[in-house]
């Protein structure tokens, strides 16, 4: 049986940081919480404007969640949505269980929300690994992993008895690939520059300079050379 060790720990602040761009987006607010509710957050939360520059200790703002077998769950997951390549490394090598743990543990509504949805979501993932094959999920082999995610991939193709750990899991996805995708390792795989210098300006290319009357040469500075 196989146990993932792929899990690097990043900074409190740099997770926080991620926690507080992700915010931003309301695609990952969109899933309703099912079955039990985990113990409610007392924590306040840290306003509008958090001074990310200083250096913050676990449980600074918030207790964090993920217990150390919730962990291995969460870091399995990862490692089979978003496996290291020859482009890029994987979702758990730039730390997004750390991303994922620090925003369930916010005490926000859509936060708290989203905690119940993965705490139910993992819990159930070890129990089918129990049922099915018995052992722990990180303990199973890839290929009997997604034996038990293809169940619960896809919310319109799930049966019945699968459709609430379906909707979990495509939180989690969203949250375990938009984490992803906001690092710069994530971005570079997706071909993404961004504001960079360059030394020097592209030409234009032909079809775009055939459709406005441009002069060969044109650049995106403007220019075409003498």
């Amino acid at each position: 049986m196989k146990t993932n060790s792929t899990d690097r720990r990043i900074s409190r602040r740099e997770a926080l940081r991620w926690v507080a761009l992700a915010s931003a987006s309301t695609s990952l607010l969109g899933v309703k919480p099912w079955s039990a509710a985990a113990a409610p957050i007392t924590a306040k939360p840290y306003g509008t404007d958090p001074n990310l520059t200083e250096v913050y200790d676990p449980g600074a703002f918030w207790p964090l969640t993920l217990d150390a077998a919730q962990r291995r769950t969460l870091v399995t997951v990862c490692e089979l949505m978003i496996p290291a390549d020859e482009k890029s490394p994987s979702a758990s090598q730039v730390g997004v269980p750390d991303f994922v743990d620090e925003w369930i543990s916010a005490p926000y509504p859509g936060q708290q929300a989203n905690r119940v949805v993965v705490l139910d979501g993992l819990q159930w993932l070890e129990a089918e690994s129990q049922r099915r094959f018995g052992h722990a999920f990180s303990e199973l082999s890839e290929a009997q992993q997604s034996q038990i995610a293809d169940d619960v991939c896809s919310l319109e193709k799930a049966k019945p008895e699968f459709r609430a750990a379906a909707e979990s899991f495509a939180l989690l996805r969203s949250l375990i690939v938009g984490g992803f995708y906001t690092t710069p390792a994530g971005m570079k795989d997706l071909g993404y520059v961004g504001n960079v210098a360059l030394k020097e300006f592209p030409e234009a290319p032909r079809e775009v300079r055939e459709k406005l009357g441009l002069p060969e040469g044109y650049t995106a500075a403007g220019a075409a050379p003498v």
